[in-house]
């Protein structure tokens, strides 16, 4: 199992106080808009300053005097706000924008297209509750499948289970992987495990050349279904994985918020409740950098 992750209670701020800086900052004298990191299409914006009021920005993550602000369509409406230290590394891939930065309160952040992927404080919550919550659900898994994870997270925690002989990881996007490797070792430590094969490619693609049987478990640590992992949450998906299961086989789906997406976690109910035919079992963690703090796994038994 899993070490555990332990975070003293002193660690957390009670109230942070306002700075002087913050509070000689005036909405009336917020004139200057950022420049437009790679173009402003749905991305992350760097600014020194934005008028909250006459610039509208929408479904577009900002930062603003020292803050990173999240702001997605998945989540229309409200914002979740980091207190930045650094900006590490900002670029962009074939597929995506990718940006780190080190926050005041979580550590080292992995952002995707304006949206956090993992902090340093938090991960641990995520990775290992995807990929336990399968694993131990079945009797000694020896072959598993992890379908995005390019941070490598998920690799760390299945390598933990002795049961295992093989790990193929198929990530779309190679820049996060090398950008994980980077800033995040002690989350890509997965990579160096000798049961691990990565596999750069779609992952719709690898699990439809998969011969029938070929894995105990599969692991779809994906992005939001925007973009390039929206096809991971489609029915023709799910029939991949089922035909890429051996009898007995397990699947575990990343499957947004209970709070804000309860009509993305009805379609992966319905449409895994006729591809498999064992059963279909729903969970939650709590994350603290995600939307409404928290993030549902969904397991589903192939029998």
């Amino acid at each position: 199992m899993a070490e555990e992750c332990i975070i003293s209670s002193t660690e957390f701020p009670i109230k942070r106080p306002r700075e002087e800086k913050e509070e000689e900052i005036e909405e009336n004298n917020l004139e200057k808009m950022a420049e437009n990191n790679n173009n402003n299409n749905g991305n992350c914006l760097v600014s020194e300053e934005i008028d909250y009021k006459d610039n509208q920005i929408n479904g577009v993550s900002v930062i603003v005097p020292g803050w990173f602000s999240e702001i997605s369509p998945m989540w229309p409406g409200e914002a979740h706000s980091l207190k930045v230290e650094k900006i590490l590394f900002q670029g962009k891939s074939k597929y995506q924008n990718v940006m780190v930065f080190q926050s005041a309160t979580y550590g080292k952040v992995l952002v995707l297209d304006g949206v956090i992927q993992l902090t340093e404080r938090d991960e641990c919550a995520y990775q290992e509750m995807i990929t336990h919550l399968p694993l131990c659900s079945i009797p000694n898994p020896k072959r598993v499948l992890v379908i995005g994870g390019g941070d490598g997270g998920v690799l760390r925690e299945v390598a933990r289970h002795s049961s295992v002989e093989h790990i193929d990881i198929c990530e779309i996007d190679e820049m996060v992987v090398t950008v994980s490797k980077e800033f995040f070792p002690e989350v890509a430590v997965g990579y160096d495990d000798p049961r691990v094969n990565l596999h750069i490619g779609d992952g719709v693609a690898f699990l439809k050349a998969a011969p029938e049987g070929s894995y105990d478990a599969v692991i779809v640590d994906s992005s939001d279904p925007i973009g390039p992992a929206q096809e991971l949450f489609e029915k023709p998906f799910f029939e991949s994985v089922a035909k890429a299961l051996r009898p007995g086989g397990v699947v575990c789906t990343q499957a947004e918020s209970i709070w804000l997406h309860m009509h993305i976690i009805e379609d992966i109910v319905s449409n895994c409740r006729q591809i498999f035919k064992g059963s279909v079992n729903y969970a939650w963690t709590t994350v603290p950098t995600y939307p409404r703090h928290e993030l549902s796994p969904c397991s589903l038994l192939l029998k």
